[in-house]
C-alpha cells in the first residue's frame, strides 16, 4: 500500500464565505486564529508568513486566488533543512450552504519527503489541521 498523500478535512462554518475568506486571505485573520503573526502579499507568487508563540515560523507562497472560492499556498516542510526545496501544497475551497460556508482543506506532497520526514510530518498535520479548523471555527463564532 503506498504511503498517503492527501489530507482532506472539510467543516461547515455558520458564517458566509466573505468572512471566511478574509480569516483565510488577510495577515488579521490569519493571526487571529492560525498563528499570532501573520503577513501575506495576496497574489499568486506572493510571499506570506506565520509565526507562533514559541519560535514556530512558517515561510509560504501563495500559489492560487480565485477569490472568494479557492485560495492556495505552498510552504515550507518542517523536518527538512532550510534550503530543502520541497513544500506541501495546501488549498482550501470555499462553498456557499444554507447554514454558511463549506470549507474544505486539502494539503498534498507528503509522498514526496524522505522516509525519515513523510510519516511524521504527515501526522503531525493531519492532527493539526484537525485543531486549527477548530480554531478557525471558534475564533468566527466568538468574533460574530
Amino acid at each position: 500500500m503506498a504511503f498517503p498523500d492527501r489530507i482532506e478535512r472539510t467543516v461547515e462554518i455558520a458564517h458566509p464565505p466573505a468572512t471566511v475568506w478574509a480569516a483565510l486571505t488577510t495577515a488579521e485573520g490569519l493571526s487571529a486564529w492560525f498563528g499570532q503573526q501573520a503577513e501575506i502579499d495576496l497574489r499568486p507568487g506572493g510571499s506570506a508568513w506565520m509565526k507562533w508563540d514559541g519560535g514556530h515560523f512558517a515561510d509560504m507562497r501563495v500559489e492560487r486566488v480565485e477569490e472568494p472560492t479557492v485560495f492556495g499556498y505552498t510552504w515550507r516542510v518542517p523536518g527538512l533543512p532550510e534550503d530543502d526545496p520541497r513544500r506541501t501544497y495546501v488549498e482550501f475551497t470555499l462553498e456557499p450552504v444554507a447554514s454558511g460556508t463549506r470549507l474544505t482543506v486539502v494539503e498534498t506532497g507528503f509522498a514526496q519527503l524522505p522516509d525519515d520526514t513523510r510519516r511524521k510530518e504527515y501526522d503531525d498535520h493531519t492532527e493539526g489541521w484537525a485543531r486549527e479548523l477548530g480554531e478557525l471555527v471558534d475564533h468566527l463564532d466568538v468574533a460574530a
